[in-house]
């Protein structure tokens, strides 16, 4: 038995439109930022456009996964569909930032060593369109990052960036009025120590879904205490819960009632009460006390 919801509509195909608006936006700007940062030779800018390409990256990878999410597949192989393209497009962004975060802290502390020249100018005024930009795409996914682990991925990486851009913002001016060039490869170097912990908060939450671990809200023990307070239920076992993909939560749980009590009403309950929980679609099997066996199973 399982819930009546629409499995169709999710929190990220909610979303679609802001996340393309958004992917455009990125995109047109990164190869800009990329070529500016480049002439100008500074390392704050390249980060920056390097942070912009996983954006772009990761932003058509969110893109993929709700579009192939909405396709069913095959279902005699792949009987959830593709929801899980969600999750493992937000750990690939995880990946990613934790790509650039790396190879930023390493050019930051070799430039460290021997600053180059830059030009502040075309520096400074390539930072504030970029900043521009990012104020845009996340106020494009700021909604839908509390909603979907995906379009948070997403979001995630834009935030970054905006702070990027302000870093690259206030090491040009810095450069500008003092001349230490040295300045540049610092707040590189800041742009990186600050997407790191995002990234591994992201990661820890795709990883903890893909190992169907339990919602962190949720408790099981109070739900399986509930299920036993249900008239006629006099035990419960294999009680289960995990996250399928953003804002889709599952469970199976089977519930032993007494002998000739009719199973329907406490299905009703049943489902009334994980429902409260959060978890939609819910597999609940009922059982006569007489019947043994299923309590045994170990793994």
């Amino acid at each position: 038995m399982s819930g009546g919801h629409d499995h169709t509509v999710r929190a990220s195909r909610r979303h679609l439109k802001s996340l393309t608006i958004a992917f455009v936006l990125v995109v047109g700007f990164m190869v800009a930022e990329a070529v500016a940062g480049w002439l100008t030779g500074s390392l704050a800018l390249i980060s920056d456009a390097g942070h912009m390409a996983t954006d772009a990256l990761g932003l058509g990878m969110a893109l993929a996964a709700i579009l192939a999410a909405d396709k069913a597949g095959d279902q005699t192989q792949r009987t959830y569909g593709l929801y899980r393209t969600e999750i493992l497009a937000a750990l690939a962004n995880a990946v990613l930032l934790f790509a650039v975060a790396g190879y930023v802290l390493y050019e930051a502390v070799r430039r460290i060593e021997s600053p180059p020249g830059i030009l502040t100018g075309p520096m400074t005024a390539v930072a504030v369109v970029g900043l521009v930009v990012n104020i845009i795409a996340w106020r494009l996914l700021r909604r839908g990052a509390d909603e979907s682990l995906n379009v948070e991925g997403a979001y995630v990486e834009v935030l970054a960036d905006l702070i990027g851009s302000i870093g690259v913002i206030i090491a040009a001016v810095a450069v500008w009025i003092t001349g230490w060039t040295i300045i540049d490869p610092i707040i590189a170097a800041a742009i990186g120590l600050f997407i790191l912990p995002r990234a591994w908060r992201l990661a820890r939450k795709a990883l903890h879904i893909l190992l169907q671990a339990a919602p962190e809200d949720l408790d099981l023990d109070q739900i399986a205490s509930e299920l036993r307070k249900v008239p006629d239920v006099v035990d419960v076992h294999d009680l289960h819960i995990w996250t399928l993909t953003s804002d889709m939560e599952v469970g199976t749980v089977h519930l032993m009632i007494i002998e000739d009590a009719r199973p329907h009403p406490v299905l009703d309950q049943a489902r009334s009460i994980l429902q409260d929980h959060g978890v939609a679609y819910a597999t609940l099997q009922v059982e006569p006390e007489s019947h043994k066996g299923c309590a045994e199973i170990t793994w």
